[in-house]
């Protein structure tokens, strides 16, 4: 960015692939850059890279309409590091630096060295104005409630602000893409559905640090171990059946389906166990009739799948790739 002091001299003479990092700190380029995206042929092409805000990718699509697109960058995948290391990136997340740190200890440090960071300058940065030992607290209490329904006032009370303000801090880690909030599907179907989104820490490495647990041990005998296992393999999911057409379904009657993805016209229902062997549920076959799903996949820690009825089958992490042809 140092060599962008005279932004339209530089990036005119430019030709081919041009990256810009960082540009979350140079907002001002957007306008220069829609011009110098008009031309046909285009001369060159940008490449940008950085912190995503809610007020940047505004801007961006405001200002780059019709010239933008975007792509979310995860961390690694079991697609990249091998499914023979499933229980290593489960337990120290997708960021390159905490993968493949030399051991766990320095693993944790590096985590916790991250949202430290993360909170003091990048959220700042990101134009998110919250003091940030109050956002390590909300973040801290939101990891409490992982894989549960947001309830806003539940959370706001025990923070001691108001429904508002929490509302406004999850927006913000969402926004930040540390937080995912998977949307609730509702259509008529004459049960009362719920309509509030299950909140997760996005990448489960971060949700073990600031739930304190250090090792895999540990999180084996955490009371947060299944809803671990089910943010884990649900971003496993949407790194590759992306977000904009998948939803959770719960019933008050307490009927629900962990992740329901629309793809090919169908609807495809995935529920997540930690468990030896899982068993039909009573809930299961109440989505299967309910959604009308194509098919359903249970996801368990096993390495072997196997069939659990005519439309219902077992399955394992290794398995998500034959999955992932089906649905694309």
């Amino acid at each position: 960015m140092a060599r962008l002091a005279q932004p339209q001299t530089v990036l005119e003479a430019a030709r081919g692939l041009v990256v810009l990092d960082e540009i979350h700190q140079r907002p001002d380029l957007l306008p220069l850059l829609r011009v110098l995206a008009d031309p046909q042929p285009v001369p060159c092409r940008f490449l940008l890279l950085g912190s995503a805000s809610p007020d940047l990718m505004k801007k961006s699509s405001e200002t780059l309409a019709g010239r933008v697109h975007f792509v979310d960058m995860t961390g690694f995948t079991l697609a990249e590091t091998g499914v023979e290391r499933q229980t290593e990136l489960w337990v120290r997340g997708g960021f390159p630096k905490s993968f493949l740190a030399g051991d766990e200890p320095r693993s944790v440090k590096w985590r916790e060295d991250f949202i430290q960071t993360f909170l003091q300058r990048d959220m700042p940065m990101l134009g998110i104005q919250v003091p940030p030992a109050t956002l390590h607290r909300f973040w801290t209490m939101l990891a409490h409630y992982h894989g549960q329904i947001w309830n806003g006032t539940e959370i706001g009370a025990s923070l001691g602000v108001s429904y508002h303000a929490a509302r406004r801090y999850l927006d913000a880690l969402s926004g930040a893409y540390v937080v995912r909030q998977l949307q609730p599907w509702f259509e008529n179907l004459g049960k009362r559905v719920v309509k509030s989104p299950k909140v997760y820490v996005r990448d489960s490495g971060l949700l073990h640090s600031l739930l304190g647990i250090p090792d895999f041990p540990a999180l084996q005998g955490h009371p947060k171990l299944g809803a671990s296992w089910e943010g884990f393999v649900i971003e496993q999911i949407l790194s590759w059946a992306g977000e904009r057409n998948a939803y959770f379904w719960a019933t008050h009657s307490r009927a629900e389906l962990d992740l329901m993805v629309m793809a090919k016209g169908k609807r495809w229902g995935f529920e997540v166990k930690y468990q030896d062997a899982p068993t039909i549920t009573k809930s299961m076959r109440i989505a299967m009739q309910d959604l009308k799903l194509e098919r359903l996949w249970v996801v368990y820690p096993g390495q072997t799948g196997y069939p659990m009825d005519e439309k219902i089958e077992c399955v394992s992490l290794s398995q998500l790739g034959q999955i992932r042809e089906t649905l694309q």
